[in-house]
């Protein structure tokens, strides 16, 4: 697969303000799913998880029985999954953009692109009890095959949209860091989003004198943000697939030609993720909660988490798996 050319520009990474401090994942288990990249996992109401494959396929998996049914299959290649509160489900799919899952099984088309631009990397959705839809698209250059070119060129194309009741498709924050994850607080009354190359979430009001305005939640990230969920308890997990790459940090605020070069090497050649396991948990407020963080077989890079009572559920596109761990007792809290 050819490459696209890139033109980086340069900038300063945020500084982590606190080294985290981690905790293992106990108990890890590991959960075969039948196909490759399930990048989403979504708690559904029967107490089954739907995670989406590469192939096309969403499916259901019952932790008891450890069997799978298939929910549907969108044809292209599904990412965030959510709920809208008549209970269809919600899917972003990078091929066919944003779409809808309806109880009878049909399957609808709500948005392929904005202002004459297809959408070509749907990435993440939540919907609020009035039946609006927030979603992001990551990139406007990159697709999900070459998604590292937006962090080696880091001008940022990554939105943010919302999807009134009524149809009305609204662009809510363009020039985003890789736009990624995306959840609704537990009142409404704002909206979270991840900035993958960004290190970082971004809050914005929907309520308020402040209704429209931005500002980063919680701390810089130590790591690569991906997809963000809300637990039971009104914390956020927030699914770290890889930790920040030394090198590319102190590449990014200096001549943007060194990374022109490394971009065009082969992919072995260039920096890697570590085969690490993180996940971050931020209260309503963004203060930490909990690092978790560990090195596993059979199970790394996790890029999304859910809390399912006193269980972590993770999710991964480079293993056929879904994997869990249970939670500490509330004297494990930092």
């Amino acid at each position: 697969m050819t490459k696209p050319d890139i033109s980086p520009q340069r900038w300063t990474p945020p500084r982590v303000p606190t080294k985290p401090r981690y905790l293992p994942m106990p108990n890890l288990e590991i959960h075969p799913v039948p196909g490759s990249g399930p990048e989403h996992v979504l708690p559904a109401p029967d107490g089954h998880l739907l995670t989406g494959l590469a192939d096309g396929r969403i499916i259901s998996y019952d932790p008891e029985t450890r069997r799978h049914t298939l929910v549907v299959d969108t044809g292209g290649r599904p990412l965030g999954l959510g709920w809208h509160p008549d209970g269809s489900l919600l899917i972003c799919d990078t091929a066919r953009g944003l779409l809808r899952h309806h109880p009878d099984g049909a399957l609808q088309t709500l948005a392929t692109g904005y202002g004459g631009k297809p959408s070509t990397f749907c990435s993440n959705v939540a919907a609020a009890a009035d039946g609006t839809i927030y979603f992001s698209h990551s990139s406007g250059k990159f697709t999900e095959a070459n998604w590292t070119g937006d962090l080696f060129e880091h001008r940022p194309t990554g939105q943010l949209f919302r999807l009134s009741p009524d149809g009305a498709l609204d662009l809510m924050l363009d020039q985003l860091a890789f736009a990624n994850g995306v959840i609704l607080a537990p009142d409404q009354s704002f909206v979270l989003v991840a900035e993958t190359t960004g290190y970082d979430l971004l809050r914005v009001e929907l309520t308020g004198d402040r209704q429209g305005a931005v500002s980063r939640f919680g701390d810089a990230l130590p790591g690569f943000p991906d997809n963000i969920t809300a637990g039971s308890d009104g914390n956020i997990w927030v699914a770290l697939p890889a930790p920040r790459v030394k090198s590319m940090d102190f590449l990014l605020p200096r001549n943007p030609l060194w990374r022109k070069a490394i971009w065009a090497l082969p992919d072995r050649l260039r920096p890697q993720p570590a085969p690490t396991s993180a996940v971050r948990v931020l209260d309503s407020r963004g203060d930490i909660v909990y690092d978790f963080h560990g090195t596993y077989h059979g199970f790394a890079n996790p890029t999304a988490v859910c809390q399912v009572e006193d269980k972590a559920w993770m999710a991964g596109l480079f293993y056929k798996a879904l994997a869990s761990f249970d939670l500490p007792e509330p004297s494990g809290q930092l």
